[in-house]
């Protein structure tokens, strides 16, 4: 059993139908999802799954191998039903535009530098990033996030595509995560912002940087040798 993964190729589907595989405890497992699963330093959407028994809440979703959890509270479904996903968009669409700033935070400033993301975490108010720099350097940072809000107000368009597993590793600059390989998986989903980043990634983007409006910078931190930290938003 697997669950497929429609935010894959489309972060903008809102509502899906799925059939229902199971139901264990608090727990309801589909065999597809428009909904997306906590990692990569993003949280799960949540939402609600109707069904003919009434309405599940969707308050977690999680991945365990190639299955999708979705924790609720409520009635739940029976297995074999059909049943009608709803996400909840204005979270999801917050965290695309955040996630989308991130890779061009991180593509602008591996351009500068070569600096590569030791970290991150995106919550629904802000998100944060840390680059291997030696030392803090506001006004570099300051620049990334001008130049960043420059390129926004042009409007770039984000490209999603798969590509071999050996032809990304084999490439210079699609990996930007230090110390840490893209999955095991023989085909790799690759986003790429036209002439700002490109790199491999499974979590949700807005089809142009345009729509993110302007990315806030709110604090920078020295965490440490070699980890610096920097806080963001959007509008």
């Amino acid at each position: 059993m697997e669950t497929k993964l429609l935010y894959m190729d489309d972060s903008y589907l809102r509502e899906f139908e799925a059939k229902v595989l199971s139901v264990k405890e608090n727990r309801i497992i589909l065999d597809q999802t428009a909904f997306y699963p906590k990692g990569g330093g993003l949280p799960s959407d949540t939402g609600v799954i109707k069904h003919p028994n009434g309405e599940s809440k969707v308050t977690f979703v999680g991945k365990e191998g190639n299955l999708v959890f979705h924790q609720y509270e409520g009635e739940p479904p029976e297995e074999g039903q059909v049943v009608k996903g709803i996400i909840d968009w204005d979270k999801r669409y917050r965290i695309m535009r955040l996630h989308t700033s991130a890779h061009i935070l991180s593509g602008l400033l591996y351009s500068e530098t070569g600096a590569l993301i030791t970290g991150g975490n995106i919550k629904l108010e802000k998100g944060h990033l840390d680059f291997s720099l030696e030392r803090t350097d506001r006004e570099l940072l300051e620049g990334i996030v001008k130049k960043a809000n420059e390129l926004i107000k042009e409007g770039r368009e984000v490209k999603i595509y798969y590509m071999d597993r050996e032809k990304v590793l084999s490439t210079p600059g699609l990996v930007k995560l230090a110390e840490k390989l893209p999955p095991a998986l023989k085909t790799l989903r690759i986003v790429e912002i036209e002439g700002i980043d490109i790199q491999a990634d499974g979590g949700p983007h807005v089809k142009n940087i345009s729509e993110i409006g302007e990315i806030i910078l709110l604090k920078i931190e020295n965490k440490g040798r070699n980890r610096k930290r920097l806080y963001y938003t959007v509008p």
